[in-house]
């Protein structure tokens, strides 16, 4: 027999346990008893709970039978009285003693690192570790090992962080005396179907909750004859007149269920909302006051996080960045809370049945195609209920809803005139790989800085050259002060060997920015890629995933993925605010490795990439004035990416270009007081010239996250203020 109680706590009188118990086989019966101190039988509640997650690692196959469960316990915290449930199963018995202290002990944030430890060192993580291993090699699974032993101790745990940032009784109380200029009426949308009972109602007292008070709620209950939620619902349409609700008598499927809620709906903006989640208390206010802040604004979403199947405890949040386009095409990163003009969705239509298991995300790309303004609140203000039928937690419960989703984002390129050739499954269920036509034979003209160092360019060059899909290109060299009689017998050789290499020679001192601009006038492609001498192509389709987003129109730059030569990251896109100025996400994870909410395998919109491998409009380069020659050496890249962006134009990640980056054996470091004083004059020159983000923050990042540290993890509020810049001292 093996069991694990996942979650125990104390609520309203009860102790509540979630958890799972199997057998030898999946056969093998189960029993509970519940005894108290004196060893006398208590009754309590058990409901059987499916749990995919645990047959499918120890039996290795989804089944009908429940091995999960769900246990209340009457309980009065005061007494600290013991209790003791008894698991029966094959001819075994185990107790576990249960009472308010020890309670308190498992969920400290000192009990859970533990618990974290101890379960690295099971059988089920021991062959999950042995599978890595086999795949990717003992130098991978020891980087992840070591990633994992450091996530234990140095992240804050969600639940006490939340509790330190949501906002105090008091704060509350003076929301509900705000007077706002414009109070639009919020009309909140609910489907239900077959819902438990308490969890609908958890859902109801979490709006009669909110601090703003001018709304609706429009529920369309779908469920069939006899298993509606109308008792439910009367009960707390009596209580508040602002609660409404029809009974379909029917199953008109979830877009058909979420239109008959939306056709009932008065308000001025229409909030999306499940049957079974929660709201934070601040959900609506925070949503109206952003509202309230341009008269443009037609959609706002939020921050959210998972609330376990009790609705006792919150995990994983998911803290998201301002309005990211590309990211939207890569999965549905707005998801909760989300919230839209009514006459916009008048306008884009309702939710559309062809796309069911899908339908908010092809809503939400509809709504914002056609958006004025699109407005981020960086607060986890929706809580997601969690249950093992829920995509929240088994991905592959719901494998339709996925194939719906590629087809939402096919039908997106399609109202936006973009070219797709493919949407494809990602790194995981619900994240997209999108492929784009090719307009003409464009010219890429590779523009490579060089200094000695002949054999890192000869295999830069030819890893290209021989790998690459993508064929009509040039290579523009620019010589820079080689001193090596061997590099200048290469160039002979190799521009003897490919007519479309050309070597050029820049003959004053170093200036990365003077010197690509140099090469640039001798470039003649349309397209210009930037790119390090110290870079070795990997996937052959690169510089076509590169091409397929630089050629739309909205799109200006377009950064890779790059690895050091131990396949761990060494760029994935660039946060400005990282360490001051700007640094590059999740260094140093292995390639295999999941990164936050799989970010580092999603297209998406940043602020900037590094140009140790980056793809520019020729136009646009010319239209800016190229890289800015006052920056010699540092941020000039990241210069490069915010003059571009002052054009309306994107940056994209494209994690599927990818590249090895050996990482500037030519320059050398910053280790002699001449180059550190350049330095932190380069340092205080970006800082002048783009103040607002450094103050503000990058939109593409989010203010809850820290800037202390690539991987996306909570600030350390002991260190640094939610929003608050990174103090920088040069």
């Amino acid at each position: 027999m093996k069991y694990k109680i996942d979650v125990a706590r104390i609520r309203e009188n009860s102790i509540v346990l979630n958890g799972w118990v199997i057998g030898k086989t999946l056969g093998s019966e189960v029993k509970f008893e519940v005894l108290d101190g004196q060893e006398q039988l208590v009754d309590f509640k058990y409901v059987p709970v499916r749990r995919d997650d645990v047959s499918q690692i120890y039996f290795k196959k989804t089944t009908d039978k429940d091995l999960g469960f769900d246990i209340r316990i009457p309980y009065i915290r005061e007494n600290n009285e013991d209790r003791i449930l008894v698991i029966h199963c094959d001819g075994k018995s185990v107790r576990v003693k249960l009472n308010a202290k020890i309670i308190e002990k498992q969920n400290s944030s000192a009990h859970k690192k533990t618990v974290k430890l101890k379960g690295m060192m099971n059988m089920q993580t021991l062959q999950s570790a042995v599978d890595f291993l086999k795949e990717n090699g003992l130098r991978a699974f020891l980087i992840k090992s070591r990633h994992k032993l450091q996530g234990i101790d140095s992240d804050y745990d969600y639940p006490e962080w939340y509790e330190l940032t949501k906002p105090t009784e008091e704060e509350l109380e003076a929301q509900k005396k705000t007077v706002f200029d414009y109070n639009p009426k919020m009309s909140v949308v609910i489907p239900a179907y077959k819902t438990p009972e308490r969890f609908l109602a958890a859902m109801l007292d979490s709006l009669l909750a909110q601090t703003y008070k001018n709304w609706e709620v429009c529920v369309a209950d779908g469920s069939p004859k006899g298993e509606s939620v109308e008792r439910v619902l009367k009960r707390y349409a009596l209580k508040d007149e602002r609660i409404r609700y029809v009974i379909l008598g029917e199953n008109k499927g979830i877009s058909g269920n979420t239109n008959a809620a939306l056709e009932m709906a008065t308000g001025d903006f229409i909030v999306l909302a499940d049957h079974d989640d929660t709201m934070a208390p601040d959900a609506l206010y925070e949503c109206v006051k952003a509202i309230n802040s341009d008269p443009e604004i037609d959609v706002v979403y939020t921050d959210e996080d998972k609330l376990d199947i009790d609705g006792g405890e919150l995990f994983e949040p998911h803290f998201k960045p301002d309005f990211n386009p590309v990211l939207l095409t890569s999965v549905n990163y707005i998801c909760h809370l989300f919230v839209v003009n009514h006459e916009l969705l008048m306008e884009v239509g309702g939710f559309r049945e062809e796309f069911d298991g899908a339908q908010d995300y092809d809503f939400i790309l509809r709504c914002t195609e056609k958006a004025r303004k699109i407005y981020h609140v960086p607060k986890a203000l929706y809580h997601w209920r969690c249950h093992q039928n829920s995509t929240a937690s088994n991905p592959e419960s719901k494998l339709y809803a996925f194939e719906a989703g590629a087809r939402a984002v096919k039908a997106h390129y399609e109202r936006m005139g973009v070219k797709a050739l493919s949407v494809e499954k990602g790194i995981d269920y619900g994240i997209y790989h999108s492929t784009f036509e090719i307009t003409g034979n464009p010219l890429v003209s590779v523009i490579i800085p060089n200094k000695d160092h002949w054999a890192d360019l000869d295999l830069c060059m030819r890893s290209i050259i021989e790998k690459s899909s993508y064929k009509n290109l040039e290579f523009v060299v620019v010589e820079n002060n080689s001193t090596e009689p061997e590099t200048f017998a290469y160039y002979e050789k190799i521009q003897k060997e490919f007519d479309f290499v050309h070597v050029v020679k820049w003959e004053k001192e170093f200036n990365y920015s003077a010197i690509n601009n140099f090469g640039v006038t001798f470039a003649k492609g349309q397209y210009l890629l930037f790119l390090n001498n110290d870079t070795e192509l990997i996937n052959p389709e690169s510089i076509s995933e590169m091409l397929g987003f630089c050629q739309q129109e909205d799109v200006g730059i377009v950064g890779v993925r790059l690895l050091y030569s131990d396949d761990t990251i060494q760029h994935a896109g660039v946060v400005v605010g990282f360490g001051g100025i700007a640094g590059h996400t999740f260094i140093g994870l292995h390639k295999s490795e999941s990164s936050y909410f799989n970010q580092a395998m999603c297209a998406r919109n940043y602020s900037a990439v590094t140009a140790a491998c980056m793809m520019s409009k020729r136009s646009l380069f010319d239209q800016v004035g190229g890289f800015s020659e006052d920056l010699a050496v540092a941020f000039n890249d990241i210069d490069y990416c915010m003059k571009i962006r002052t054009l309306n134009k994107q940056v994209v990640y494209a994690p599927y270009a990818l590249f090895y980056h050996y990482e500037s054996k030519s320059r050398g470091l910053e280790d002699t007081p001449e180059k550190v004083a350049r330095f932190n004059r380069e340092i205080k020159k970006f800082s002048d010239k783009w103040p607002d983000i450094l103050r503000d923050g990058d939109p593409y990042y989010n203010p809850n996250l820290t800037l202390r540290k690539s991987n996306f993890a909570l600030r350390d509020l002991r260190k640094e203020k939610i929003g608050e810049p990174y103090k920088l001292e040069v």
